[in-house]
């Protein structure tokens, strides 16, 4: 009846035969128990003694053959607190005991003070105790109700000791007739009962059948051979141990078999349950079956233990209401771009849409709506697509916002330039751009962004990563734990290349910034838009600012970051686009001429505060786009009356010097001055923009006409060439030159006429003209 594992060794014992289960015995019904849970993972806490440590290297053997993994193993001698503490860090849930009664009481008082028990482990310990044994080998500190606590739902394994098959065997009685019958004689010689009294019964059948087996074989081999047969002890040593190998009956202990010398019996399940063991299934060696009792087994929780913390991972991903919202407000916003689009194409031939460029202000709606498009695909996440679209979605959002942003502020900074170009341009020298050099500034700038993002997708490309966070716990508080994870767009040198991105358009907007503040003291009813620009050139770049710090610290929380971003990107796009349009909205719907409302164009430069004092005319901007201006065409019609007006005085000042010539001198010495009052032109009438600055009229001598030297009275006819006659002769014909000659420059009489006194009207030059060109009039 040993049950020691070391017999089990062939080698040293060839002859040696079981008649009970050894304790390894209960290893394949463990294995087959557990297989049957899905327990893959388990522990073992064993005594530091020969009789259980080969238990537990066989047990190991079995797992390893079953694929089962041994998460831990530990040892003891007389404290297991610690090992047990050991168990509860490496997650051992299911824990496979070896260890007699009076080390038991001190593992499950260990379990109980570190809490581990109850629907989460499963203790699996030797059957073979004394009954009560937690109360007669408590020598620890904890209570009996602690260890009650602790033990409940353990299951513990051992053979059984009589068959639960009510089949008559070999001996022609079936278990419960042979136990009453055992029971009756112990009654009568009063003994003690043993566990092993029906193995033993059952091992003298065993010896029986044996024996006449054996001397069967040998009257069959004495027969069929002469009466000198012999046999010595050796050859029936040989023929005893076939026999036995060859042992198959039914006994009081189920089905009798050897297999290498180890009796096969059946191994009982037995489970803790309200303070005493309740049987729950039995497992047969002999056929490897597993037979549970239905509904016998009660576990602590609602389902069997697991066999380790299930780590469900749980991704951070975007909440669908924020989404939702920030969507309908991207829409909006898209909608409000749409509608400054219609208006800005509808209007494009008005004078004020005209000079602030509509194509400019056509990218600026453009690289809002871009900007607006990238906040859908920011939003998107593994849980709406899957991990290769995620990546490309990496990819097209990053372009798209790029590209708008390049878009939407390279408009605003080239119609900013524009503007610093022009009025802080110190020798008043007249420039012109055109729309065509602002496309292709906003093209360089996109093609350089387009450099940037090609190299970084051919070199280093987005892909998706994956950052898992520490361990939660389940907050319905089942039994596993939450492991959250976030998916992001990373590659091997994303400092490197958002360095690139940042540098680029960080100098860009400090420049534009610089520009902004530059031109914030130009005031242009018909270029009123420049200030806005200045403004959204701030908002937007303090907007980035905080928008990409804020993103950067928040990347961990995808709620938070994705809502900072969105309502950076929507309120940099709404307050350009309302800053650039709305004002423009409502003065077409209030006042639509006011932009011409003003005949002059007036600015002020900080760098020339000490010249304030003296009143600048301030050149106009001829632009390709901003030709027809309805105010030059009426400051042009008042030039022409005024030039009209001198030119009749002009007329009558010839006619009086040619009917009186002795009074020329002295005649109409009023009306010289306003002679040399002839104003300088500047002719805009070149389509081509080119300034023409002639400066007519610059001749001295006029101032001279008035009077006559007496110092030449008596000088002698070669000298006197300022004589009353002279001076008419030459009046008579100078001044009818210079009429004919300067009045079609501005458009007064044409060359062509062949008298002076033919109406200006007449002339080509007086006809309606399109207001192709600007004028500028200063007095000299």
């Amino acid at each position: 009846a040993a049950t020691t594992p070391v017999l089990a060794d062939k080698k040293k014992y060839p002859n040696f035969f079981r008649t009970v289960p050894s304790d390894n015995a209960v290893n394949p019904a463990v294995v087959k128990f557990l297989r049957f849970y899905n327990w893959s993972r388990v522990g073992t806490l064993t005594q530091d003694v020969q009789r259980f440590s080969e238990v537990r290297n066989d047990l190991t053997n079995e797992l390893e053959k079953a694929d089962i993994q041994i998460a831990d193993t530990e040892s003891f001698s007389n404290d297991p607190c610690v090992n047990v503490k050991k168990l509860k860090d490496n997650d051992v849930r299911i824990i496979i005991g070896q260890f007699d009664e009076n080390l038991a009481s001190k593992v499950f008082c260990c379990a109980f003070n570190l809490n581990m028990f109850g629907s989460k482990y499963q203790w699996i310990i030797p059957g073979w105790y004394q009954g009560n044994w937690w109360e007669q080998a408590n020598s620890t500190n904890c209570t009996t109700s602690k260890l009650l606590t602790a033990m409940e739902g353990y299951i513990a394994v051992d053979f059984e000791p009589l068959s639960a098959r009510q089949i008559k065997g070999i001996s022609g009685r079936t278990p419960k007739e042979y136990e009453r019958e055992y029971r009756r004689e112990l009654q009568q010689k009063g003994v003690e009962a043993s566990k092993f009294h029906g193995f033993a019964y059952d091992g003298i059948w065993v010896i029986a059948k044996t024996l006449t087996r054996v001397m069967e074989l040998l009257r069959t081999k004495q027969r069929h051979e002469n009466h000198n047969f012999t046999v010595d002890d050796r050859e029936v040593g040989r023929m005893v141990l076939d026999v036995m190998n060859e042992t198959n009956f039914n006994g009081v202990t189920g089905q009798v078999m050897f297999r290498n010398g180890e009796r096969m019996g059946t191994i009982k399940f037995n489970q803790f349950q309200d303070g005493h063991e309740v049987k729950v299934g039995e497992y047969n060696a002999i056929a490897d079956i597993l037979d549970l009792i239905n509904n016998s087994i009660k576990f602590q929780g609602v389902e069997p233990p697991k066999d380790r913390t299930f780590v469900r991972l749980q991704r951070r991903h975007i909440s669908v209401p924020l989404y939702s919202i920030l969507s309908t407000i991207t829409i909006l916003g898209m909608l409000m771009a749409g509608a400054f689009l219609f208006f800005n194409i509808k209007n494009r031939n008005h004078r004020m849409i005209k000079m602030s460029s509509p194509y400019m202000n056509n990218l600026i709606i453009l690289g809002g709506m871009l900007s607006y498009a990238s906040i859908f695909l920011f939003g998107l996440d593994g849980g709406f697509v899957s991990d290769k679209e995620f990546e490309t979605l990496c990819t097209v959002r990053t372009w798209i916002l790029i590209v708008g942003y390049t878009t939407a502020f390279g408009a605003m900074f080239a119609k900013t330039w524009r503007v610093h170009a022009i009025f802080k341009n110190v020798k008043m020298k007249k420039k012109i751009i055109k729309d065509q050099k602002l496309l292709i500034i906003v093209g360089g700038m996109l093609l350089i962004d387009l450099c940037i993002l090609i190299c970084w997708q051919i070199v280093d490309p987005l892909k998706r990563t994956v950052e898992e966070y520490s361990l939660e716990a389940d907050p319905q508080g089942r039994d596993i734990a939450i492991r959250p994870f976030l998916e992001h767009c990373e590659n091997t040198h994303m400092t490197i290349w958002l360095g690139i991105v940042y540098a680029y358009k960080g100098l860009l907007m400090l420049f534009g910034c610089f520009l902004a503040w530059e031109t914030r003291n130009v005031s242009i009813p018909a270029l009123n838009d420049s200030k806005y620009i200045g403004m959204s050139v701030y908002n937007v770049g303090i907007m980035c600012i905080i928008g990409a710090a804020v993103s950067f610290l928040t990347r961990d929380q995808p709620n938070v970051q994705f809502c900072i971003v969105a309502l950076v990107i929507i309120f940099c796009s709404t307050i350009t686009l309302c800053l650039v349009f709305v004002p423009k909205f409502i003065t077409m719907r209030t006042n639509p001429d006011a932009a011409t409302q003003n005949r002059r164009l007036k600015f002020t430069q900080n760098q020339k505060k000490e010249d304030s004092k003296t009143s600048t005319s301030v050149t106009s901007v001829n632009q390709a786009n901003t030709s027809r201006l309805d105010g030059l065409q009426t400051d042009n019609h008042r030039l022409r009356m005024k030039i009209t007006e001198l030119d009749k005085e002009l007329e009558e000042v010839t006619m009086q010097l040619q009917d009186t010539p002795e009074k020329t001198p002295y005649t109409k010495q009023n009306h010289y001055p306003d002679a040399n009052n002839i104003l300088s032109i500047r002719n805009f009438t070149d389509g081509k923009g080119k300034s023409i600055l002639k400066n007519h009229l610059e001749q001295k001598p006029q101032a001279q006409w008035g009077s006559v030297d007496p110092s030449r009275i008596n000088r002698g006819p070669l000298e006197d060439i300022n004589s009353p006659e002279h001076i008419q002769r030459r009046l008579s014909l100078q001044l009818p030159i210079l009429h004919h000659a300067y009045l079609p420059s501005i458009g007064g009489v044409d060359a062509s006429c062949t008298s002076p006194n033919d109406s200006p009207g007449s002339s080509p030059r007086h006809r309606h003209m399109p207001p192709s060109y600007r004028v500028m009039v200063s007095g000299l």
